[in-house]
């Protein structure tokens, strides 16, 4: 997993994102990622890419009694312990493909907008299920496999600039894809839904719900958000582990 988020302009530049200066309420998917969390009153929650620690926060808030946050990113890290702390988070430096992942360990697994930067989500997939309890929850929000996919991950412009389409090719390869996000060459990993879904349910899991994350009216106002209803560009998935 390579780590962009450690380079100083990237993340001045990430640090300005609504998202990230106004945290889960800037969210555009949070109004459909929020209702699909679990009861977490007592509950240990491992977050996997964990960022700001927005949700971390979000789960210590509502009563879990143990959250580790990990994250590859320094910087990150940092953040999110000047801005999302609490008696029950720890954070820890560390990647989501590097973490140990005890056996039976934690009741929900929370990760948001991290592993279209894993190449093996399937370890990924083996790994949550072996670290959750039974009847443990798998909640994570990836960028959809139509958006990995777009061309650039940009539109197609009129002449004019006005957005023509989103042009997608290579679907059924997947792998490596090259995009300029925040002024840095980023390097993603596209995966199809069939690697997705039947990755979940060839270990060990149940899909209990599948949301494509799209904005709310009330965001329809700010700028480019009405075209984000012209194609996904978040999936979001809730699945428990079968005991």
């Amino acid at each position: 997993m390579n780590n962009e988020y450690d380079n100083e302009n990237f993340f001045k530049e990430y640090a300005k994102m609504p998202r990230s200066m106004e945290g889960l309420k800037a969210a555009g998917e949070w109004h459909q990622l929020k209702p699909l969390f679990p009861p977490l009153q007592g509950k240990k929650v491992l977050d996997l890419g964990c960022g700001y620690g927005w949700h971390c926060k979000f789960a210590a808030d509502h009563g879990a009694s143990t959250v580790l946050g990990i994250d590859i990113s320094k910087k990150m890290i940092e953040k999110a312990k000047q801005q999302n702390t609490s008696e029950q988070i720890i954070y820890k430096i560390c990647g989501i493909e590097e973490y140990e992942y005890p056996e039976n360990e934690w009741d929900v697994v929370v990760s948001n907008l991290s592993l279209h930067y894993i190449e093996d989500l399937n370890r990924v997939f083996q790994n949550v299920n072996k670290t959750l309890k039974g009847n443990g929850v798998f909640l994570f929000n990836i960028e959809h496999p139509v958006f990995t996919s777009g061309v650039k991950q940009d539109w197609i412009y009129e002449e004019d600039g006005t957005v023509k389409y989103w042009p997608i090719d290579n679907y059924f390869m997947p792998g490596k894809r090259e995009t300029h996000f925040l002024g840095c060459n980023v390097t993603k990993q596209h995966h199809t839904l069939t690697q997705i879904f039947m990755g979940l349910l060839n270990n060990g899991f149940e899909i209990k719900a599948v949301e494509e994350a799209k904005p709310t009216e009330e965001m329809m106002d700010i700028p480019g958000m009405k075209d984000e209803l012209r194609r996904p560009m978040m999936l979001i998935v809730k699945a428990k582990k079968l005991t």
